[in-house]
């Protein structure tokens, strides 16, 4: 299968290509190379590479950013997806639309489903939200995948910067909120995922693809330095409203899959599963 991944460069992105290798005829949509901002530079890619399928990555991620600059996060989570799904639909390939639990309001308890009402709060779940209605407008043969609490290889996650600062101070104590429930996913667990929905061709619709059971941040910070043997580093838990930021974080944002279940799709793995797994290949030394 040909397919073209926007955003290859980023995390996500650089797991699928890994994953693909020799399996699939993979290009890259990204800077500098390919701008989606400009219409021409994506249609000139599509008539160029013919592909398949489109792994729809590219987007602005840095919710506080999206805040701070709402003009540039709708051109990047909504029109430049506007633009692709368009594409997508022109050149007869298969969109599978990477989207987020931000799309959700997150002040219930208990999971959202892939039929829960939008609410989104933040200028990034807005925009992705945006974005998953263009695809939906645009493009009939497409997957939305709504991801969440994302850490893969090289970073960058939040897995990530707090090794940074447990190997930078081993005697500190770290304060890690306690109060934000949510599903912590592994890239390698979004990929299987993936290629299980590829392997559908009649599958239609938006799926959510995080790993099973749900945890805090602070729990999840522990199982971490738990397993990479860093037991000089103090977890204390803290509550959001001690750590504002400039856009709102959901309390709740654990997702529910039952629409794999629904259509015999692979269950996504424990996420202590996935978590051991990945922190035994990034930090095998530990």
């Amino acid at each position: 299968m040909r397919i073209l991944i926007t955003g290859g460069k980023g995390m996500l992105g650089r797991t699928l290509l890994r994953h693909w290798q020799g399996a699939h005829d993979c290009a890259v949509a990204d800077l500098p190379e390919t701008d989606l901002t400009r219409p021409g530079d994506a249609e000139a890619l599509f008539e160029r590479f013919r592909p398949d399928a489109v792994v729809h990555c590219a987007a602005m991620t840095n919710v506080d950013g999206c805040e701070s600059d709402p003009a540039r996060a709708r051109l990047l989570n909504a029109g430049i997806t506007e633009t692709v799904a368009r594409l997508c639909a022109r050149f007869g390939a298969r969109l599978l639309a990477i989207s987020t639990d931000y799309v959700f309001a997150g002040d219930q308890p208990g999971e959202r489903s892939e039929d829960d009402p939008a609410a989104p709060k933040t200028v990034y779940g807005q925009t992705k939200y945006a974005g998953e209605e263009a695809v939906r407008g645009c493009c009939p043969d497409h997957v939305i995948a709504r991801i969440a609490w994302l850490y893969g290889p090289g970073g960058p996650s939040f897995l990530h910067t707090m090794m940074r600062l447990a190997d930078e101070n081993p005697a500190r104590t770290l304060r890690v909120v306690d109060d934000q429930h949510g599903n912590p996913t592994s890239t390698d667990a979004v990929a299987d995922a993936l290629d299980a929905l590829l392997a559908r061709p009649d599958l239609r619709g938006t799926f959510h693809l995080t790993c099973e059971g749900v945890t805090t941040w602070c729990a999840l910070t522990r199982d971490l330095f738990r397993l990479t043997s860093r037991s000089g580093v103090t977890v204390q838990p803290c509550t959001t409203e001690e750590y504002p930021r400039p856009a709102p974080r959901p309390h709740y944002s654990a997702l529910s899959k039952a629409k794999l279940a629904a259509n015999g799709l692979p269950p996504m793995p424990p996420w202590q599963e996935a978590l051991a797994r990945f922190v035994a290949a990034e930090w095998p030394t530990a």
